[in-house]
């Protein structure tokens, strides 16, 4: 990362803002460290902080939340019902971005309602499988198996929301990524667009149909993975570090065939990065 030129803030706990010194065209990502009395817990706990900073920091009574899947999404869902029925928020109403948070809510007493493309969402939360350094354009869906689960409503969701936060640990916060990158194809003439993606990156990555059981080698064996939309999903497996997470997205929107994927890129943007030490780091751009 660019060296960063340091200034500070007042807030009820002590707060560091980091700005890049690299000059930039259109944004700027701010840091700021959030120290917690913590030296070293796993990761459950230290999510736990990001959730609540998350809920207590950004939500408030009246707004229209968008509620996202994964272990840091399913305790700032706890959080905020538990919030509600002391009555510390009112008027809330959650749009929940997959059938696991949708139930989680449900059982926290959160009030639900199904996102429509007309859906004003004030504000939304998210785990995020990994988010490039400095850029934090996000890769979700790599572990989705359900088929209730949706890439594309939960990324509809995300970009529907005038504010989005995005809860990780820090060792998915990092530049040169690798892994997998899941796409979402038409069905009936995948194997043509699986051939065209990896021409796209050849030498660079794999490319896999995603199984509904287990791992059942590239061709998805008999029983692929469908969507609840009824398209395939092929991962992408990158072996050679990512240069620009934003590029590969591009490169895939061109590509015929291909529905979505789950990279995603929306401003104004916040990462909670839960750090080992306890602490939260807490990027803007």
């Amino acid at each position: 990362m660019a060296s960063l030129a340091t200034s500070t803030l007042v807030y009820s706990t002590p707060v560091r803002i980091k700005t890049s010194s690299k000059p930039r065209s259109s944004s700027r990502t701010c840091k700021k460290t959030v120290p917690f009395l913590v030296t070293r817990a796993d990761s459950s706990s230290l999510l736990l902080h990001a959730a609540k900073h998350t809920v207590d920091k950004h939500i408030q009574s009246g707004m229209v939340v968008g509620l996202g899947s994964g272990q840091a999404s399913g305790m700032a869902i706890q959080y905020l019902g538990r919030l509600l029925r002391t009555g510390a928020l009112k008027d809330i109403v959650g749009v929940p971005m997959s059938v696991t948070s949708a139930s989680e809510a449900a059982r926290a007493g959160i009030p639900l309602d199904v996102y429509q493309d007309s859906s004003q969402i004030d504000f939304a939360f998210d785990d995020a499988d990994i988010i490039e350094e400095e850029t934090l354009v996000a890769i979700i869906g790599r572990q989705k198996s359900q088929r209730d689960e949706s890439i594309i409503q939960e990324k509809s969701i995300l970009k529907a929301a005038n504010k989005l936060v995005f809860m990780i640990t820090e060792n998915q916060y990092m530049g040169g990524l690798e892994g997998s990158i899941p796409v979402l194809v038409q069905a009936l003439n995948w194997m043509e667009t699986a051939e065209e993606i990896d021409d796209l990156f050849l030498g660079d990555a794999e490319v896999w149909r995603r199984s509904s059981i287990g791992q059942a080698g590239p061709m998805g064996g008999d029983f692929p993975f469908i969507t609840r939309e009824g398209h395939n999903v092929l991962d992408v497996i990158f072996t050679s570090p990512i240069q620009s997470l934003a590029e590969v997205a591009e490169s895939l929107d061109k590509v015929d065939g291909v529905v979505d994927h789950g990279v995603i890129s929306k401003f104004p943007c916040t990462v909670v990065i839960a750090a080992e030490t306890g602490g939260l780091n807490i990027v803007h751009r």
